[in-house]
């Protein structure tokens, strides 16, 4: 069970880290990405952090990459806006729900199209 405090904690930190990355971290290799998700264990040491991003996969990675490297700056910057005992371990994984959902609604909008042409042709005939 999520208790209230690791939620808030959670929603404080996607906020923070979206403004770092935003504001302070200068890596070209990160792209125009957002921050969609934040995991915390429990006991707020560890951190899953999700984000989406523009491009193709190899530009996720990128993004991941670029990441991945400004990961203790990122860690070190909470640990100073965010007042907790300990600083969270910090994972970033890409988020690819948003591709999932337009491929999903492509798929739907096909079928419906499909049933509108045959029931055209039905009613044509």
């Amino acid at each position: 069970m999520v208790s209230v405090r690791t939620t808030r904690v959670a929603e404080q930190m996607k906020k923070e880290i979206a403004a770092i990355i935003e504001h302070q971290v200068k890596d070209p290799r990160i792209g125009f990405i957002t921050i969609t998700n934040v995991e915390l264990s429990n006991d707020l040491r560890h951190a899953k952090i999700f984000f989406s991003s523009l491009g193709n996969e190899e530009q996720q990675k990128k993004s991941l990459e670029g990441l991945e490297n400004a990961k203790g700056f990122i860690r070190k910057e909470i640990a100073q806006r965010i007042q907790l005992r300990y600083a969270p371990e910090i994972l970033f994984r890409i988020d690819n729900s948003i591709e999932h959902g337009v491929k999903i609604s492509q798929i739907l909008s096909k079928i419906k199209s499909t049933e509108e042409a045959e029931k055209e042709q039905q009613n044509e005939s």
